[in-house]
């Protein structure tokens, strides 16, 4: 029996291979893209640091 020979199983078990790695990629350029958006507005963001955060200070305190 030659070894190069493929079965059924495995052309199909190809093709959801390359389906679920078409996914994984998608996932990781999203998670990618979203970590982009929220640091290009980084600025914005106030992180649990603390410290006084000027935007929770109230008039005279």
């Amino acid at each position: 029996m030659p070894l190069s020979r493929e079965h059924d199983l495995h052309s199909a078990r190809s093709g959801r291979n390359l389906v679920v790695g078409a996914c994984l990629c998608a996932f990781v350029l999203l998670v990618f893209a979203l970590t982009l958006v929220k640091l290009s507005s980084g600025h914005q963001m106030e992180a649990f640091d603390h410290s006084v955060r000027p935007s929770l200070v109230k008039g005279d305190q």
